[in-house]
């Protein structure tokens, strides 16, 4: 176990040291073009440009894709998600594309074969820009382009290019205190302030406040140390021996009635987390408790830990008024037990909704290589396909994450969330008495028998070819070892004394602006505040609940500002952004999140030191 431990922390650490590594070059590549993390990219053409200093080769088509004819302007946080999506190009795969070419094997292609190429097909090029080419004598003889050579010098100028930008940014110690990006998870322009209230528990500072119109921002930030104003806030929190057992355990509470759902947040592609949303419907007033936890679905004992049981899990309660967009936050699961979030308290009748929450610390995209593809079909003795025990034992695994109602059966319901997931689209009534004929099912819902019959016809329909498999696989968060590393199953319960609260999932989406903003309303109501020295009017609010910290900044003010957050001075620490230093634009009458951060190692004991500051 001891072993096992120090291999789990020793990754995580070597994930973060990747994160670093992979922010630096990204600010590498765009202080090579641009003074100051805060400017913008203006044009298609710096973003060409910016790319290119992080050794991508974008095509037209690229640039289209994120420069749209709605694009004014991109910011770093923008850049850095582009080079998450757009690796560079590997030798194999630029060796792959020459080789369609070069149809005899040769390594060569003739001149004239590649003057009809790159001036008719793709991003066409001018005879002046292929003769460039054709004109080098290092890859280039006899009336032949020796393809290989090419690919070699241009992976070693692209690497010259990229180190090149590391050296300048090494060279320059202004340049490398500008480590800064924008809140992924909440709007640029930050949740609206209601009509202003004083806030609770902020000390005055000083009647000093900024100039009116001072918005500008500028072209070289200060450093912490050298800012107008700032606020250091200290967390020390012991290892897990420390978590808060106030939440009452459930099966103290035999006599109240329970209604439970499973649910899931996902991963996508660019780092943004989906999962389910819930409508609670309560029929009368009662005392109530909500929980809401991790879901282990290996209750084999002695059995290795699931990833995903270490992510952070939290509930939001809002109340359904007139309209669903003007919802009222109730509460939110402060409470904790071991791995189990909860919130106990007495709602009247209505509609209340549910909606989960993690913080993105621990629940992001990793660098794990992955030697090999896990095998899911095979042929059996008498030639027929056949699911493999581990793609069995996944299947298995999906099967008791969507069963939401865990009555061990899929409902029409439960299957679509699980359609629309993998492949986008609803499987109709129609559509399901065809299933009905044709695999196992009870009342209308489908077995665990008729789930794996049903994707072992996709592999007979597709010949034994497992791209559909894994299309499937892939976007339920597994990898290709068969591994759930991008998706965190989970289950919510609520107990009520007086009456039976029924539950139910909606839809599969983002947090949004609803969620944002309950977050932020859960920390300014919990947490505490304190204004920047001798700026009232901008105020960080920091709320510690159980092993995670989040950070909220208030900006009271008539005007943007920007704050600079560092968190050198912490210890066993992780945040949702992946950056120990960064900074935040906040606008006019708003409040955002500025950072969750947990411990990386929740045996030892973890320091949360930051400093914000007003640049």
């Amino acid at each position: 176990q001891k072993a096992t431990h120090s291999e789990n922390s020793q990754g995580k650490k070597s994930q973060h040291a990747e994160e670093a590594v992979f922010y630096m070059n990204c600010r590498a590549a765009y202080l090579s073009v641009l003074k100051s993390s805060l400017e913008n990219i203006k044009s298609r053409e710096q973003l060409s440009l910016v790319l290119q200093q992080a050794g991508r080769n974008p095509s037209q088509k690229t640039i289209d894709k994120y420069w749209t004819s709605q694009t004014t302007t991109l910011n770093f946080d923008d850049f850095c998600a582009i080079l998450k999506k757009e690796k560079p190009a590997t030798k194999t795969e630029l060796l792959q594309a020459f080789g369609k070419i070069d149809t005899d094997k040769t390594g060569f292609i003739l001149h004239d074969e590649l003057y009809k190429i790159l001036t008719t097909r793709g991003d066409k090029m001018t005879w002046d820009e292929v003769n460039t080419i054709t004109k080098q004598a290092d890859f280039n003889c006899s009336g032949k382009f020796d393809y290989n050579k090419f690919c070699e010098l241009y992976l070693t100028a692209r690497e010259q290019c990229c180190r090149n930008a590391r050296d300048r940014l090494e060279l320059h110690s202004h340049l490398r205190q500008q480590h800064f990006g924008n809140q992924a998870e909440s709007p640029p322009e930050g949740i609206p302030l209601p009509v202003a209230k004083s806030s609770p528990r902020i000390p005055r500072k000083t009647d000093h406040k900024p100039p009116k119109g001072d918005s500008r921002t500028p072209s070289r930030p200060s450093s912490a140390q050298s800012a107008k104003a700032s606020f250091s806030a200290t967390v020390t929190v012991g290892g897990t021996s420390n978590r808060s057992t106030k939440l009452i355990e459930p099966s103290t509470m035999k006599e109240w009635q329970c209604a439970q759902s499973k649910g899931c947040f996902y991963l996508e592609e660019d780092g943004e987390i989906l999962s389910h949303k819930y409508r609670l419907h309560l029929p009368q007033r009662s005392p109530v408790c909500v929980t809401i936890k991790p879901l282990n679905i290996h209750q084999v004992e002695g059995e290795v830990s699931c990833p995903w049981l270490s992510v952070d899990t939290a509930l939001f309660i809002l109340k359904e008024n007139e309209t669903q967009e003007n919802l009222q936050l109730v509460g939110f699961t402060e409470l904790q037990n071991k791995e189990m979030f909860g919130w106990k308290g007495e709602l009247g009748s209505g509609i209340y909704w549910l909606l989960p929450f993690t913080t993105g610390c621990r629940l992001k995209k990793g660098k794990t290589q992955i030697t090999g593809e896990a095998k899911l079909l095979y042929r059996d003795e008498e030639g027929e396909l056949a699911l493999t025990k581990d793609f069995q034992a996944a299947l298995l695994e999906i099967f008791e994450m969507i069963d939401l109602d865990g009555n061990g059966l899929l409902s029409l319901e439960e299957y679509n969330f699980f359609e629309l997931r993998t492949s986008g689209e609803k499987c109709d009534e129609e559509a399901w008495a065809v299933c009905k004929e044709n695999f196992e099912m009870k009342k209308n819902e489908l077995t665990r028998q008729g789930f794996m019959d049903l994707n072992l016809m996709e592999a007979n329909d597709r010949e034994g070819d497992p791209s559909d498999l894994w299309v499937t696989l892939l976007s339920l968060g597994y990898n290709k070892a068969l591994e759930m590393t991008e998706a965190c199953p989970f289950v919510v319960d609520i107990y009520a004394e007086r009456c039976r609260a029924r539950v139910k999932a909606t839809c599969v989406e983002p947090g949004g602006s609803q969620l944002s903003r309950a977050v932020c309303w859960a920390v300014l109501s919990q947490g505490e505040a304190r204004a920047l020295h001798g700026w009232e009017n901008i105020i960080i609010h920091t709320y510690k609940s159980g092993s995670r910290v989040t950070a909220v900044i208030e900006n009271k003010s008539e005007n943007k500002v920007i704050i600079h957050v560092n968190n050198e001075q912490s210890k066993n620490c992780l945040n949702n952004r992946g950056l120990p230093v960064f900074a935040v634009e906040v606008a006019p009458k708003s409040m955002m999140v500025s950072q969750h951060v947990m411990p990386l190692n929740e045996q030892e004991e973890w320091i949360y030191s930051c400093v914000h500051s007003l640049l």
